[in-house]
């Protein structure tokens, strides 16, 4: 099982893809199916480094990155169709599953992630899991995206929990930055591309 920082957490905070779900590969699978209809690159070593953006900001970086005009709503609704399609050959990570196993029922959970509310369902009820986590903090539920700290802190504020008595299990720098402006405890989740 992952191991976990010592101290009495209230709260676990999960980021979703790569996280919860070993969803990246369909992600970067997703994006680059639907950038190549506009001949947009979009590197795998950026598309990690990029972990945790929400999908319209990625976008919009990759339009000014290239000087592109490719349509936000168009790019962002291709690229989440393919991604359901892709969905049922993701996994879940298993260290993390059984945390959220073993903590069911006695602290409240919550999903913190930048992918929208729609694949952040699907991705957790693809799993089975959906029903066990209290809030999900989606694109679109905060102004600014990790690496700032208010999707953390918006999801303690709903669970009603001090941040510090937050523990955030999380796959990338931009979330780990994030939870630590936050004042949370972290774990990393290694991803299994890097073991």
């Amino acid at each position: 099982m992952l191991p976990l920082p010592t101290g009495e957490f209230q709260a676990y905070l999960f980021d979703c893809d790569g996280t919860i779900v070993d969803s990246m590969p369909q992600h970067y699978t997703a994006w680059r199916e639907t950038l190549d209809q506009w001949g947009c690159a979009f590197p795998e070593d950026l598309f990690y480094a990029w972990a945790g953006r929400p999908t319209a900001d990625i976008v919009a970086a990759l339009n000014e990155q290239h000087g592109l005009d490719m349509p936000l709503e168009t790019v962002v609704a291709r690229r989440e169709a393919r991604f359901q399609q892709l969905l049922p050959t993701a996994t879940g990570i298993p260290g993390v599953l059984q945390h959220i196993d073993d903590a069911h029922g006695r602290i409240p959970f919550a999903v913190v992630s930048g992918s929208t509310r729609e694949a952040v369902t699907a991705s957790l009820d693809a799993l089975g899991i959906l029903d066990r986590f209290d809030v999900l903090v989606c694109a679109g539920d905060y102004a600014r995206a990790k690496p700032d700290p208010e999707p953390f802190l918006r999801a303690a504020e709903l669970l009603g929990v001090a941040p510090r008595s937050c523990l955030v299990f999380e796959d990338a720098d931009l979330g780990m930055q994030a939870a630590a402006a936050a004042g949370m405890a972290a774990v990393r989740v290694p991803q299994p591309r890097q073991g």
